[in-house]
């Protein structure tokens, strides 16, 4: 590993929840994989597969009372974020038992109480809305962090540039977290971006940036860390770039054709799991027997999952208009 940031605290206990996170993200996304198969979850599904170092290490670095806005490929945020894994699944199922009562389905995972205000189906939609979260707890008085994930092909959008600036100018409490994974849908970043450093653009914006392995859980909360202290001490917005990659294709309906099998294959050895698991163990923090317990509770975790959310109701017909106004949204 090369994230020995002295800020994050490697007790075993802390080694052993950086890993169930991990895990936890990578079956629930195997298994909506396979339900995906099955036509029991219907519609856009993106996976996170190969990205969950980046969910995991962050979220080790916000408080209860942060806001987190994600992308369309939230499930690995949600999980992290501290979701219960029941309600995610119903909610990929379209049940009424669901985070967002089934109604948002994979893009639009919902959680007022875990202050995890949705994912956005809109390629860089989120930016904006962080910027007017944060810009509200600034004007409130507030001390807290709006944590906003974006991959690299929002950097393409207008409002990537307008978030920035704004937040820089105003000096804004936002966490900016660029999830690049090097493929903006089918397109390649050396394709479509003349500068592929994603944070020397933040940069340009005067906000303090970094480029970070996210294929390495240690560095990324260490970095996650980093930045969210100098976010809570006032000195305005943070930029992280975590360079990762997703493993399967950019949803269930892409071919996959833009890239070679043996990228993938190359990038699948650097597997954030396998890699911090063996690296712990050599480093005495981890047991050999430790991965298989996680693996058990995980599958069990996974299995209720999936009957809470097969048990679930359609939401009736009749009940289509409701909460469509602020005021009918129930509290």
């Amino acid at each position: 590993m090369t994230g020995t940031d002295e800020k994050v605290h490697l007790t075993r206990e802390h080694c052993l929840d950086l890993l169930r996170q991990m895990v936890r993200i990578r079956r629930f996304e195997e298994k909506c994989a396979e339900l995906y198969s099955g036509q029991k979850i219907r519609g856009f599904l993106h996976l996170y597969i190969g990205e969950e170092a980046v969910a995991a290490g962050t979220m080790q670095a916000l408080k209860p009372d942060d806001a987190v806005v994600a992308t369309y490929r939230e499930h690995g945020h949600a999980l992290a974020r501290g979701l219960a894994m029941g309600p995610v699944m119903a909610e990929m199922y379209g049940k009424v038992n669901g985070a967002s009562r089934g109604r948002g389905g994979s893009m639009h995972i919902f959680d007022r109480g875990k202050r995890f205000l949705g994912g956005n189906a809109i390629v860089g939609g989120g930016l904006p809305l962080a910027v007017g979260l944060a810009l509200a707890d600034k004007m409130q008085g507030r001390d807290r962090v709006t944590a906003c994930f974006f991959g690299e092909g929002a950097v393409a959008e207008g409002e990537f540039h307008e978030s920035l600036n704004l937040a820089a100018l105003w000096k804004l409490p936002v966490l900016f977290l660029c999830e690049n994974n090097l493929y903006a849908m089918g397109t390649a970043l050396d394709r479509s971006e003349s500068q592929t450093d994603i944070h020397l653009k933040a940069a340009s914006y005067n906000l303090p940036s970094r480029q970070v392995d996210g294929m390495d859980v240690v560095a990324v909360e260490g970095a996650a860390r980093e930045a969210a202290a100098s976010v809570r001490r006032g000195a305005g917005p943070f930029f992280l770039e975590f360079r990762t990659y997703r493993f399967r294709a950019h949803s269930m309906f892409d071919a996959q054709l833009y890239r070679e099998k043996e990228e993938v294959e190359q990038w699948k050895e650097n597997d954030p799991i396998p890699r911090f698991a063996d690296w712990a163990q050599q480093a005495d923090l981890l047991h050999p027997a430790d991965k298989e317990a996680i693996e058990a509770s995980v599958q069990a975790e996974l299995a209720e999952a999936v009957a809470f959310a097969e048990a679930g109701a359609w939401e009736p017909v009749e009940d289509l208009q409701k909460f469509v106004t602020m005021d009918e949204v129930p509290a």
